[in-house]
């Protein structure tokens, strides 16, 4: 018996060829082509990427000024079901806020984190409005909403946006081996 390396390796990329673009077609039209029509569908939300592995589906997406972070993800994760599955969907906001916002913020984040960590999530709104109270000429207003996973949060200044969602499941970080 006489085995011919060139049809056997020619059969070899076929197969790999049609398998492989086999699975990257299915990824491509059956699963992110349905997620990227239900994010480009809602007002307010322009698509930026999205990406699908195993564990995760990454969407990046620009939001116009204002837009409810909470009530995206909501509707994101409602009506992209059948593709998300049992998938965690991470929602990521592109785009640089402006360098005023982020001073308001990094001013601001102390209190935040502080009733974040001892599970106060009712401090949050207070302490963004105190904070928006102390300078009403700054013009920066500051939203928060809450689910059963995240807090958000946006902040605004005219046209200029930050978004912020904070997971009410801290992540445990382990220091020790047998943690």
């Amino acid at each position: 018996m006489n085995i011919r390396p060139m049809p056997v390796l020619l059969s070899l990329v076929i197969s790999a060829g049609l398998l492989f673009g086999g699975y990257f077609a299915y990824q491509s039209y059956a699963m992110e082509s349905p997620l990227q029509k239900v994010v480009s569908g809602i007002q307010g939300v322009e698509l930026v990427s999205t990406h699908l592995s195993a564990e995760a589906v990454d969407v990046q997406v620009k939001l116009t000024a204002g837009k409810s972070l909470r009530e995206v993800y909501q509707q994101v994760q409602n009506e992209g079901r059948q593709v998300i599955g049992s998938r965690e969907l991470r929602l990521k906001v592109a785009g640089e806020p402006s360098p005023k916002l982020n001073e308001w913020w990094s001013s601001t984040l102390f209190e935040v984190a502080q009733a974040m960590d001892t599970k106060q999530y009712a401090q949050i709104p207070v302490t963004l409005q105190a904070r928006t109270a102390a300078d009403p000429a700054s013009g920066i207003r500051a939203v928060s909403e809450m689910d059963d996973r995240f807090v958000y949060i946006t902040i605004t200044d005219g046209q200029a946006s930050k978004y912020v969602m904070l997971s009410r499941t801290p992540v445990k970080v382990g220091v020790w081996p047998n943690e």
